[in-house]
């Protein structure tokens, strides 16, 4: 009998059960309680294998049915609130993951194709149903929201605005996923696109959508591109780039921008400068992720361009997340057949441990705008 079977589990009552109680017992979270946040235990082992290998174990034992949770977003902030992550054993390969960061470019151009392959080439049955008809795989803008179209139909306008877009100016779209938004510029503002992107399927996916428009999709490397644009913009695709190519990313975006011409950076950020390598993220969900914070981006742009607007509405991000688990379980019996239940335990995961974090305010969402200097200031749309 699978592990994940077991019903009636005795808890062992050793030194790894009474660290992990009292750890938990901060957060105000229970072991086999009643609340919906509190964990349900499935193997005894749990104990152990969260301790001896920390944020790695504790998403691979929950993959493997190891325990149970009905609200794993819920447990999550309160897990972050509580610092917890902090009070747990650093695991060995965590800190050799983390060492690599430093040491090797984990995201050259080699090795840049790796995020494309493993997460977004997953497949569009899984996105199409998840995301909204734009497929904005992104934050969307809740000010004014109540839904998730028009969340992310509001943050579609919101770049736009940012960036001030005429008809007949040509905008760069790094990172340019499945065609949403160049789709959007290229139909609601008349101007031509070039999107580019790392990944087969959304290449496939953004060409069908744009079909007509004036809109371009390259399946290539950022680094290869030498142009001139009016606008360039980018959406979710500086967490790929990693510290080592901070600095060559703002070399490509100035190289490719007009004198007078406006650049948005629209990124998920860390709350603090440090090598952000979640291991369970990195290995399952965004191989060779990393979050920049403030003073990253700060150093890398200062010597290209004026920060002329600094927007964060990160906590619209656990809206997005939470509207994407509940379309997701809703797609589930359409797209079963085509994946497993680890993965659909694996995505479960994934999706209320990121909502977690950003009510928690662990992690932010920036949209940033720079230019060269705009004369009498830049008014940047809210």
């Amino acid at each position: 009998m699978s592990s994940s079977c077991i019903e009636d589990v005795s808890i062992p009552d050793d030194d790894w059960y009474r660290i992990t109680n009292e750890l938990l017992s901060r957060a105000g979270i229970a072991i086999n309680g009643t609340a919906p946040y509190d964990l349900r235990i499935k193997n005894p082992h749990f104990f152990k294998r969260v301790l001896q290998e920390g944020s790695l174990g504790l998403g691979e034992s929950y993959m493997d049915g190891w325990w149970e949770c009905d609200r794993l977003d819920i447990f999550f902030t309160r897990v972050l609130r509580a610092g917890l992550e902090s009070q747990l054993p650093h695991h060995l390969k965590d800190t050799l993951r983390i060492a690599a960061t430093r040491l090797i470019n984990l995201q050259s151009k080699k090795r840049a194709w790796i995020v494309g392959k493993e997460h977004y080439d997953l497949g569009n049955d899984l996105f199409t149903r998840m995301l909204d008809p734009y497929m904005q795989y992104s934050c969307g803008y809740w000010k004014e929201a109540d839904n998730l179209v028009d969340a992310q139909q509001a943050k579609l306008q919101l770049i736009c605005e940012k960036l001030q877009l005429e008809p007949g100016m040509r905008v760069l779209d790094i990172g340019c996923g499945w065609g949403g938004l160049a789709s959007w510029m290229a139909k609601h503002y008349k101007v031509s696109v070039t999107g580019v992107t790392i990944s087969a399927e959304q290449q496939k996916l953004a060409q069908a959508r744009c079909a007509g428009l004036d809109v371009t999709v390259l399946l290539q490397d950022y680094r290869d591109l030498d142009d001139q644009f009016d606008r360039i913009v980018s959406v979710g695709m500086f967490e790929h780039v990693g510290p080592k190519n901070y600095k060559t990313y703002f070399e490509v975006v100035d190289r490719n921008l007009k004198p007078d011409g406006l650049f948005l950076l629209h990124t998920i950020g860390s709350k603090k400068t440090d090598n952000n390598v979640d291991p369970w993220i990195d290995k399952y969900i965004f191989p060779n992720g990393c979050l920049p914070s403030v003073r990253q981006i700060a150093i890398a742009s200062e010597t290209h361009f004026i920060m002329e607007d600094w927007h964060n509405f990160g906590a619209d991000y656990d809206k997005t997340l939470m509207a994407w688990f509940e379309r997701f379980q809703a797609a589930w019996p359409d797209i079963a057949d085509n994946y497993s239940e680890r993965f659909k335990r694996m995505f479960s995961y994934y999706l209320n441990a990121c909502a977690g974090a950003f009510r928690a305010r662990d992690i932010q969402l920036w949209q940033v705008v720079f230019s060269r200097g705009v004369e009498n200031g830049l008014r940047v749309a809210r």
